[in-house]
């Protein structure tokens, strides 16, 4: 459920505009404007190296990588051609973007992002919420999509629902219940080979819509059952159309803000669709809350918000649907697959679990979970070479030098995290799935992943812009994941996963694990 949906995106052509996003920025910065130390003796920001404007039109149109993660191909491939700063020059009414692959630069960028950090969102969910339906949402933008006061706002009344350790602890075992339902839904797919079906990523979505109605609207739509209702269908499609039709008009090269294609008002027509369907539920939720009214102490995350801003509930409801189907499955297949492809880790996790599952129906709590150091190592490796975002985006918070070149203030930074959590320069062996270089009792030989730069593995980004709701999207993986592992051994019999971009890396191979039952 990471909110911080995809952080790469080309932007606007020249020095010009990179000077009036800048400007436009300083209004909502904290940070004084103070002048790097190298700043004189640098090179000039135009000087910086980057792909031509048919470059990048070539290269997000390129079909050989459309099947195969392919911003992060095409970004390595600027890595290759200019090295570890590459300038972006903006198309089409956007901003440039400054790609690092540098995680000294990375460290610089957020220790001087000041107080109201700088992440541009998606154009089109802005487009949307302030101009097409401002009588749902307001000003708001979503954590997502905001920036100074108004993102500061909405974080204080977030903030202290979503980020409590307690908040967890209330939905721990309603989320293993619907955990342990999707099991028996796996049990039921296997073939004769114990094979899962060409269409488990499908399955995999409606378990993180089934787990995500519960906790961003106290609903559960019943989606793990076979016979799923045509509702819960078309919040799955609606989604993934979404992140589609974003990727073609937020990332690739558009003229929708010039003309409004027909993919814009398809994207305007489905942003409707799912909201009105939302909107809905949270009605149904408010109803059914004032019915029922809980003790302070057992309220859940829609119940807090409702208190507090019915306007917030509403927008962190949508965003929480959004962003927590395919970055929850995804990292879910990540992990997954990586275990599959390493039995001897599996194993290893599969005693640790025992310890506290001693039967495959055993209960999991908040109490039993706390000392899982492997599961959470298990999972931070898939996460390292998996991962689901291309990396994290801020737009600087002054003017700095990074790597000898001047970046003015307000220019937007992306820090391609994934393309250093695989290189050797940064994890020993990083071909390798490792999970014992997170902890800290290592076996000889296997260096510490506190070793590297900690700006390089920031899955849930850094500081006050990061995930709303990391606290709750591993309890799921972590649940999830247990149950599979503590179920079945689990294999990989074909060739290597390919990943795909629609803002989220999604799986673009068939999932057909082979799960066979454990004691």
């Amino acid at each position: 459920m990471a909110l911080r949906f995809v952080t790469s995106r080309v932007g606007s052509a020249s020095w010009r505009s990179v000077s009036i996003y800048s400007k436009r920025y300083q209004s909502v910065q904290a940070a004084p404007s103070v002048i790097d130390q190298e700043w004189e003796s640098a090179r000039p920001y135009e000087s910086i190296p980057g792909p031509t404007f048919m470059d990048l039109i070539k290269g997000f149109r390129r079909e050989e990588n459309k099947a195969d993660m392919p911003v992060l191909a095409l970004f390595n491939q600027f890595r290759k051609e200019y090295g570890d700063l590459v300038r972006m020059k903006g198309i089409l009414g956007k901003p440039d973007i400054v790609l690092s692959f540098n995680p000294h630069d990375y460290e610089k960028v957020f220790r001087t992002e000041g107080a109201w950090p700088v992440r541009r969102g998606l154009d089109t969910f802005t487009y949307y919420r302030q101009k097409v339906r401002p009588d749902v949402f307001g000003e708001s933008g979503g954590l997502a999509n905001e920036q100074g006061e108004k993102w500061q706002k909405m974080r204080t009344i977030t903030n202290p629902v979503m980020m409590h350790p307690k908040t967890v602890g209330l939905y721990v075992d309603q989320v293993d219940e619907i955990a342990q339902e999707f099991m028996a839904v796996v049990d039921s797919l296997r073939d004769a080979k114990n094979e899962l079906p060409t269409d488990f990523d499908q399955w995999l979505n409606r378990w993180a819509l089934e787990t995500m109605g519960l906790l961003a609207l106290d609903t559960r739509f019943g989606v793990l059952r076979s016979n799923q209702s045509a509702e819960a269908q078309t919040i799955i499609s609606l989604v993934r159309d979404i992140f589609e039709l974003t990727f073609c008009l937020d990332i690739e090269p558009s003229i929708w803000k010039y003309y409004k294609t027909s993919t814009f008002h398809r994207l305007m027509k489905v942003f409707d669709d799912l909201t009105n369907l939302i909107m809905v539920k949270i009605d149904e939720a408010v109803v059914r809350i004032e019915k029922n009214p809980k003790t302070e102490g057992n309220l859940s995350v829609l119940e807090k918000l409702l208190k507090v801003n019915k306007n917030a509930a509403l927008v962190m409801s949508f965003d929480m649907i959004m962003a927590g189907i395919d970055t929850t499955s995804s990292t879910t297949v990540g992990v997954l697959y990586c275990l599959a492809k390493n039995p001897e880790k599996q194993a290893k996790l599969r005693e640790e679990l025992r310890a506290i599952m001693p039967n495959k129906n055993s209960p999991l709590t908040t109490e039993n979970m706390r000392n899982l150091p492997y599961l959470r190592a298990c999972i931070k490796e898939g996460l390292r070479m998996y991962s689901p975002v291309a990396g994290n985006f801020r737009a600087t918070g002054r003017d700095i030098v990074l790597q000898g070149y001047r970046i003015p203030k307000g220019t937007d930074i992306s820090m391609v995290t994934p393309a250093l959590q695989c290189d050797n320069r940064y994890f020993h062996a990083a071909e390798q799935y490792l999970p014992e270089r997170w902890l800290s009792d290592r076996p000889e030989g296997v260096a510490s992943a506190k070793d590297t730069n900690p700006f390089i593995f920031l899955p849930f980004g850094f500081g006050a812009r990061s995930c709303v709701g990391k606290r709750l999207a591993m309890m799921e993986i972590e649940i999830v994941i247990s149950r599979f592992v503590r179920n079945y051994e689990l294999r990989w019999n074909y060739a290597d996963i390919k990943m795909k971009s629609n803002l989220i890396n999604i799986p673009s191979s068939p999932l057909q694990f082979e799960l066979k039952d454990v004691a």
